[in-house]
């Protein structure tokens, strides 16, 4: 193992145990696919059930590791028209440093939708559940434990001894909820979520109890539009454009993106910008495809930041999503024109 890939590692496990400075929320580029890690006020989009599976690789060339965060998410949702409310699951695996620091939650979604107007609606949501967080101690490498010629394995191979305390705890587990509100018209929707309202308490190390504030609140405010046109065409295949942005905030961290979405047909893209307000992050770009209840999308962002120079490799990310009110006989009892609100790129 070269030194650059232990100063590397050594930093992200710093970053990932260091108490007041605790790392961000993994968040998905195609955030429309994974509406429920968004905002628990997406729960029941759509009138029939609907599931969503993501994956995503972030930096996969990166030197500290290999795999430096690559992360799964899989939900399901659905409506029930005569309670005005909607229901769903969200599962989410995240593994960061090739594995040393793995996350899994499990949380159930609820939202109840209030029409304030013909063409204005409001929806609450409420998230809540549980989350574990474990660190592989024994793939960590400390400082002392480099030798300046043999680096941290002597001539045999065997690893050099280190002086650092291995915490009592390597696994933690914790009650979580989070909640939010979305208004939306057939034109515009606006929509703001807060997660980790409990503030859970995730370090692993002995600290002064006085420097711990919890896992930050994790605040977003996501806003978009929709324009829809007619194609004249014989499919009379659907197309519209959503500009949108996502702007987040969790403790010193601050994210902004900024795009458009575009669906023709059975074909859809996009394109985002994303920024931290400190520097350039990255160019986002999507293309997938829509037949019958099935939607897949792939997206690759495109590293404008420093860690362009160290080959991170950007970031590669997919989402499959299984939608019933897509289906033909749903259609036809239904209508897709039912719909009332601006919310067909989350579909």
């Amino acid at each position: 193992m070269c030194r650059r890939t232990i100063a590397s590692l050594l930093a992200l496990v710093i970053c990932c145990m260091a108490s007041p400075s605790f790392g961000q929320d993994p968040m998905f580029s195609q955030f429309y696919s994974a509406p429920l890690q968004l905002n628990a006020a997406f729960a029941g989009t759509s009138f029939a059930p609907r599931i969503a599976l993501n994956y995503r690789n972030q930096w996969p060339n990166h030197n500290a590791p290999a795999n430096a965060y690559v992360t799964y998410a899989a939900s399901y949702e659905q409506a029930v028209e005569r309670l005005n409310s909607g229901f769903g699951i969200l599962l989410l695996s995240d593994a960061a440093g090739d594995g040393i620091l793995k996350t899994n939650q499990a949380s159930m979604a609820y939202s109840y939708r209030v029409r304030i107007k013909r063409d204005v609606g409001l929806k609450f949501g409420i998230d809540a559940g549980i989350t574990q967080v474990a660190l592989d101690w024994n793939r960590l490498i400390f400082l002392d434990q480099i030798d300046p010629i043999n680096g941290p394995t002597d001539p045999a191979g065997n690893p050099y001894p280190t002086q650092e305390q291995r915490p009592d705890e390597l696994s933690k587990n914790w009650f979580d909820i989070g909640a939010g509100m979305l208004l939306y018209t057939p034109r515009f929707y606006i929509g703001l979520s807060a997660k980790h309202l409990t503030t859970p308490d995730q370090t692993f190390l002995d600290i002064n109890d006085n420097l711990i504030t919890g896992l930050p609140i994790r605040l977003s405010l996501h806003a978009g539009s929709e324009l829809k046109f007619k194609t004249g065409n014989k499919r009379h295949w659907a197309a519209f454009v959503s500009p949108n942005v996502l702007l987040l905030r969790q403790g010193s961290f601050t994210q902004i993106n900024a795009g458009a979405y575009v669906g023709y047909g059975p074909v859809f893209v996009g394109g985002w910008y994303r920024h931290t307000l400190t520097n350039l992050d990255a160019v986002i770009a999507l293309i997938g495809f829509q037949k019958g209840i099935l939607k897949m999308g792939y997206s690759f962002d495109i590293t404008l930041s420093q860690l362009t120079l160290q080959g991170s490799g950007g970031a590669h990310e997919l989402s499959l999503m299984i939608n019933i009110d897509q289906s033909e006989a749903i259609r036809q009892r239904r209508k897709a024109n039912r719909y009332n609100d601006c919310f067909n790129m989350f579909r």
